[in-house]
């Protein structure tokens, strides 16, 4: 689409404005209340989304994923109301509902994901409006039942809100599955490249995207740009072809690594043996690009494996061109209390993957290679 690089646009009559202010008239009048570049955007979103599912799906884009994320939820409470939410959590979000919502009056109740008899119980909380989950989940890569969540939120009245950031409409449709809304940190997959920080809401409640949400967006001012809005656009022509590929180079690399000594544990949705695969297959057409593994001797034993890494770089965010490796409980979550970070599974010897667009051959070779680096330097004696 045309990149329509403006704050504000004109009218021919004096009419026409008031005609659009009044709501009686399609049109812009100002980007942070709309814009037809970003307008573009928000339809190919929705279209991704809501494709195969049965339902018309439609989309307001945000300036990131946390713009999506707390403006939706925020539209969804008020003070005195419930929220209940899986852990782990993308570390932003999870501050979001343990120190920002309290404060205005919020009750957030946290669930280990998969745990669907602890979820039940706490929707029984009087005004429980929102259940929170992300699966996969960011960084430990667990999976929570999609149907079985939507059920056990609306039996409540709640609406079930999905972060779908890691499996994307090409391996994850939760509208289908009963999600009420579908939120994307649109800096990673959709975008692509590395090169963009957005976010996206996606629903197929018209009201709810164009009133409570949208007042939100309007009044937080989280409004995406015309040109990140171009940007994305053409990062999801290539969403499909850029995750296929990532995710075929994941599954080989994580059955390397559950055969590594370094290697303690590996969480990939695609082994066989992964505690979220027959969950994961149900409701994935695919297993995603996303791996969790434990390192053998911790932390320290991580900073010699990253830093001999020649080929994957050490950065945090996912979902890029370039395979990024980060170490969450020093790096994405480490605002979190240690606490916290136990109870949801983030560990010290936890590294994360977020599988590139590099040949297969060459990413075994660098992350099986600086492994062995990490096991002859963890064994050498001291002073060597």
């Amino acid at each position: 689409p045309p990149i329509y690089q403006t704050s504000t646009f004109t009218f021919e009559r004096t009419a026409d404005a008031a005609a659009m202010f009044a709501g009686e008239r399609a049109g812009f009048v100002y980007t942070r209340l709309g814009n037809p570049t970003v307008a573009a955007w928000e339809r190919r979103v929705a279209e991704l989304e809501g494709r195969d599912t049965g339902k018309e799906a439609v989309a307001l884009a945000f300036s990131s994923g946390m713009g999506a994320i707390s403006s939706a939820v925020m539209a969804a409470v008020s003070a005195g109301d419930h929220i209940v939410a899986t852990e782990p959590l993308y570390g932003g979000t999870a501050t979001l509902f343990s120190e920002l919502l309290p404060r205005f009056g919020v009750k957030v109740t946290r669930v280990v994901d998969g745990d669907m008899p602890a979820l039940e119980r706490a929707v029984r909380e009087p005004r429980t409006k929102v259940v929170f989950i992300e699966t996969p989940a960011n960084p430990t890569l667990d999976i929570v039942d999609i149907r079985r969540g939507a059920e056990i939120a609306h039996d409540a009245g709640a609406r079930l809100f999905v972060d779908n950031t890691f499996a994307t409409p090409v391996l994850q449709r939760p509208l289908a599955l009963g999600a009420d809304v579908v939120l994307h940190s649109s800096t990673k997959y959709l975008g692509g490249h590395g090169t963009v920080v957005g976010g996206v809401v996606v629903t197929a409640d018209r009201e709810f995207l164009a009133g409570p949400v949208q007042d939100m967006r309007k009044l937080l001012g989280a409004v995406a740009s015309p040109f990140d809005a171009w940007l994305l656009y053409q990062g999801a022509k290539t969403l499909e072809l850029r995750l296929l590929h990532a995710s075929e180079t994941a599954r080989r690399l994580a059955a390397e690594l559950a055969q590594h000594r370094m290697v303690g544990w590996v969480r990939y949705p695609g082994l066989a043996d992964d505690p979220g695969h027959e969950v994961a297959a149900k409701q994935m057409s695919g297993f995603g690009a996303m791996i969790a593994f434990g390192i053998r001797g911790g932390f320290e034993a991580g900073k010699v494996f990253m830093d001999a890494l020649q080929v994957a770089v050490r950065a945090v965010s996912l979902g890029c061109t370039d395979t990024l490796v980060e170490h969450p409980a020093s790096m994405t979550h480490a605002h979190l209390p240690a606490g916290e970070r136990a109870k949801a599974g983030i560990t010290e010897d936890l590294i994360r993957v977020s599988v590139g667009l590099e040949s297969a051959d060459e990413l075994e070779k660098d992350i099986l290679g600086a492994l062995d680096w990490a096991e002859v330097a963890m064994n050498a004696p001291v002073g060597a």
